[in-house]
């Protein structure tokens, strides 16, 4: 009875649209299901939190579910200086403040960026990451001499003002030619669209432009948490370089997809989710 409730009590705040009022960062929290173990989403580029909510259906009945959606992505309000270290602090902060005791966190793309960082820099905090679909350093995949490097002010307010010049129709049209790039599942374009569209153009080019800067794979040595990397079907044609990104630690485990473009969630979904579901009951 008393887990019936609490469903019932979480459904009514789902469908409510409701956010627990203790959650204080920049991004949006929404927290559904009772288990004791912790899972913490963390979505990629300009998506919502939605993503992730066939996954969060399958959890919802064991684990504790804290989905994020990032400040400036998705009609979550703006933050005046986006960045990847930022957001990588307030997620840190977010789990000491809220006392969540050691979470898995699971993150798409620049998500799963952040959640390398944070396992990296923060291993007592966390219990194991899942790293969909993202790799420590992109760039160095078709720059083998990539190096990160300070970015001036001046790159940002150009990227910003390249984005900010073009029309509705414009920016309409580069998140669907976008959206065919990223997934086979057609019926996902509408919801990637949305996503963009609802998204602050400033933080858009700044995080974009950002977040290519990122070497993480210094960081990805100091990973001593289980981890689990699911790439998507493309990245098996490359897989002597995906996997020197790696390092070879034996706690890291990748895995591809057998279909599918970068949102595995969506294109080789029952896979997905037996990885995500073997890897937590490990």
């Amino acid at each position: 009875m008393n887990k019936l409730i609490c469903h019932v009590g979480l459904l009514c705040g789902v469908l409510l649209g409701m956010l627990d009022a203790t959650f204080a960062q920049s991004f949006a929290v929404q927290r559904v299901g009772c288990g004791k173990q912790a899972v913490i989403l963390i979505p990629g580029f300009a998506c919502s939190g939605d993503v992730w909510r066939q996954t969060v259906d399958a959890l919802r009945e064991n684990y504790t579910c804290y989905v994020l959606t990032m400040p400036g992505f998705a009609g979550v309000a703006a933050e005046t200086n986006p960045s990847f270290d930022g957001w990588t602090r307030q997620i840190v902060d977010f789990i000491r403040n809220e006392r969540i005791e050691k979470p898995v966190l699971i993150g798409h793309s620049m998500g799963g960026g952040l959640a390398m960082n944070i396992a990296a820099n923060h291993a007592e905090l966390v219990k194991g990451i899942v790293v969909v679909d993202a790799l420590p350093c992109l760039a160095a995949l078709y720059d083998p001499d990539f190096r990160a490097r300070e970015i001036p002010d001046e790159e940002f307010a150009q990227a910003e003002a390249r984005l900010l010049r073009m029309s509705d129709e414009q920016f309409r049209r580069q998140a669907r030619i976008s959206a065919a790039a990223l997934t086979t599942d057609s019926l996902r374009y509408d919801d990637l669209i949305g996503w963009s569209l609802a998204s602050d153009r400033r933080t858009w080019a700044r995080m974009y432009r950002d977040y290519s800067n990122v070497d993480l794979r210094p960081a990805v040595r100091r990973i001593s948490v289980p981890t689990l990397v699911l790439l998507e079907y493309p990245f098996r044609k490359i897989a002597p370089a995906v996997e020197q990104q790696f390092a070879g630690r034996p706690n890291i485990r990748l895995e591809y997809a057998n279909r599918g473009l970068h949102f595995i969630m969506f294109d080789d979904r029952e896979w997905y989710m037996r990885q995500i579901t073997d890897f937590l009951n490990d």
